[in-house]
């Protein structure tokens, strides 16, 4: 899998209590250096099981935890397909890994909990977008982050104008019925068992038969879409822009779309046509929320403290946070007693707090930018705005 959301890592959040791995290696694609891939896994393992080892583990438990893992990849051929980065993550009964197109550096953490701050530069100030391919006979739906895509099926979305349209092949030459598609009945040009005949001047607007395709469209997405705010694309003949525009109910429909007849590009090539589209969206906001960071920072509603942003984050109390990729500081929290605890080297029991915050802040909806260390404001491991 090479495309991360946010729904993801919650799931990953969400996993089954107790320790957890997470392995973070980089790999290669192809050539000679393919064969360091294995040998780099390899000593991750071992790694983790010097980790479990030291949280409570015996040799014989910590190979027995890691030996899912080392069956389901030590395996020639699937190192063979490989992206720029691998993330593994392991626990009792679990076992998810991803391709992934960044660089990772190599890194193994053992907690209670999975890792994931390394992750979070996918999502990175709402770095995902969507494209929608419009065309009469072919509507392909993307899924993109800021460095993959893939194609997602939608059931409630039509694949083509006669499917949205319901063609009746046994009615007379010229006629088509226009009945309710399986999306919805808000559309107020849907007219079931309505027939328009040959030469009806209907039959000839093809303007009416897209806007009403496009109708049903749009409804379908609604329900895949319902409270997203990521950007969305168009991708098609520019005639059909406008016609899909007077349908579209999203608020994040982006102006710009990708033009001409693009039914033959691969979820890559359109991916790297819409990111010169989107990336001044992502750039966009990310200023502004350091803008937004400076003009609050004499009110008493950010920080740079981890010891207050590890609370905030955990209690629902932090709208944007800004965190460092690539260091860790080490310790633990107890919401019982609101107090945090750090450490300059990692010991049993500790998590990366900048890590800890980051997740509670997603998962209370705020907004994560993971960044270089350079461009986090006030060159601190974290900054956070609070909500109040």
């Amino acid at each position: 899998m090479s495309l991360l959301s946010v729904d993801e890592i919650k799931t990953l959040v969400e996993q089954p209590k107790g320790l957890c791995v997470s392995i973070y290696m980089p790999t290669y694609r192809g050539g000679a250096e393919l064969q360091q891939n294995p040998i780099r896994f390899k000593n991750a393992i071992r790694k983790a099981e010097e980790l479990l080892v030291e949280n409570g583990f015996s040799d014989r438990e910590a190979l027995k935890f890691l030996q899912p893992a080392q069956e389901e990849l030590d395996r020639s051929d699937f190192w063979e397909q490989q992206d720029n980065g691998l993330a593994i993550f392991i626990a009792d009964g679990v076992l998810q890994y991803y391709r992934l197109p960044i660089n990772f550096d190599e890194l193994v953490v053992v907690t209670d909990r999975f890792h994931l701050k390394p992750l979070m530069r996918l999502l990175t100030g709402d770095g995902q977008f969507y494209i929608l391919e419009i065309a009469q006979k072919q509507i392909r739906f993307l899924e993109c982050t800021r460095f993959s895509a893939r194609e997602v099926e939608l059931e409630e979305v039509p694949k083509n104008m006669d499917e949205a349209l319901q063609y009746d092949e046994t009615a007379k030459e010229g006629q088509h019925r226009i009945a309710t598609s399986k999306g919805g009945t808000n559309n107020s040009f849907q007219q079931p068992g309505s027939f328009h005949g040959q030469g009806s001047p209907d039959r000839d607007n093809i303007k009416r038969d897209l806007l009403q395709f496009f109708y049903a469209v749009d409804r379908g997405l609604q329900k895949y879409l319902n409270g997203k705010k990521a950007p969305l694309v168009l991708s098609g003949v520019e005639y059909l822009f406008p016609i899909y525009r007077e349908a579209n109910s999203y608020q994040h429909l982006v102006e710009e779309g990708i033009t001409g007849n693009n039914k033959i590009l691969t979820p890559e090539e359109l991916h790297a046509l819409a990111l010169p589209i989107v990336e001044p969206i992502f750039l966009q906001s990310q200023q502004q929320a350091i803008e937004h960071y400076k003009e609050l920072t004499s009110t008493g509603k950010t920080c740079t403290d981890v010891k207050e942003a590890v609370p905030a984050a955990y209690f629902g109390r932090v709208e944007q946070l800004f965190v460092a990729v690539g260091v860790q500081q080490w310790g633990n929290f107890d919401p019982d007693t609101n107090t945090v605890y750090m450490h300059p080297e990692p010991e049993a029991g500790d998590r990366d707090l900048l890590d800890a915050a980051a997740i509670q802040t997603l998962l209370n909806g705020g907004t994560v930018y993971a960044v270089e260390p350079d461009k986090v404001p006030d060159e601190a491991p974290l900054a956070a705005v609070f909500r109040y």
